[in-house]
């Protein structure tokens, strides 16, 4: 299985103000929901140790919890300069979601497998990593190529969309369109090869799509539809494939 990346073993720059405010953040969740609280990790650039602190000043944190609707709220707020995403989950919820390889799992695997603790007395955070790597061992070829094709539809349609705004001269319209067909066609080559990815920038990139015109997003399409036709399923279909799921 090819991985956007692993578990990093990594610093806090003292003089990175991101890292700070993210260990406020979780002494503060600690404090108000004592009784709550599972474990607080941080997710995301921070928690790959690559990220230098010049660029997106964010930090993703993960609050996890013993019970659903429990602790803080989800929320997004900026601190002190830095905007910091608050994800709350109970424990079962998320690794629920752990198991579950969806249309988008190129673009959220990376949360489960890739995270720092800020307090993790019981080291959930490793089972969550493991059963999330778990569920990928034991997938059947199918378990990626459904949500492949689903994917493609996405991008099949945002491709269209952005090919018909293009011959109105809607200029603007057409390129968020063929921004969400490429990154469609991101998630399904990652979908198809086991592929994840850190971010949408880092999905595009690595899949040689972020600079790709209509022409070139149309091609790989294309070669996409392809590759899931021999994969056993066709992404067109009659009335019956489609009612019969």
């Amino acid at each position: 299985m090819s991985a956007g990346g692993g578990p990093a073993e990594v610093g806090r720059g003292l003089d990175d103000s991101r890292w700070a405010v993210a260990e406020r953040v979780g002494e503060a969740v600690r404090r108000r929901f004592p009784a709550d609280v599972l474990a607080v990790a941080v997710h995301g650039p921070l928690a790959h140790g690559d990220d230098d602190g010049g660029g997106d000043r964010e930090a993703g944190l993960l609050v996890v919890t013993y019970r659903p609707r429990a602790g803080p709220r989800p929320a997004t707020r900026r601190v002190d300069g830095v905007l910091v995403d608050l994800t709350v989950a109970a424990a079962e919820d998320y690794l629920a979601q752990a198991r579950v390889i969806s249309p988008l799992w190129p673009l959220t695997a990376d949360r489960y497998v890739t995270t720092q603790p800020l307090h993790d007395p019981t080291g959930w955070l490793r089972t969550l990593r493991d059963e999330h790597l778990g569920r990928l061992a034991r997938a059947r070829p199918a378990e990626f190529s459904t949500p492949a094709r689903q994917a493609w539809y996405r991008g099949s349609a945002a491709h269209a969309r952005a090919a018909r705004l293009a011959e109105w001269y809607e200029t603007d319209q057409a390129l968020l369109m063929l921004g969400e067909a490429r990154l469609a066609a991101a998630t399904v080559t990652g979908l198809l090869s086991r592929t994840y990815y850190r971010d949408p920038g880092d999905a595009v990139r690595r899949t040689g799509l972020a600079g790709a015109d209509m022409t070139e997003v149309g091609v790989v399409l294309g070669r996409q539809a392809e590759e899931l036709a021999a994969r056993g399923r066709a992404v067109d279909g009659t009335i019956d494939d489609l009612l019969s799921g």
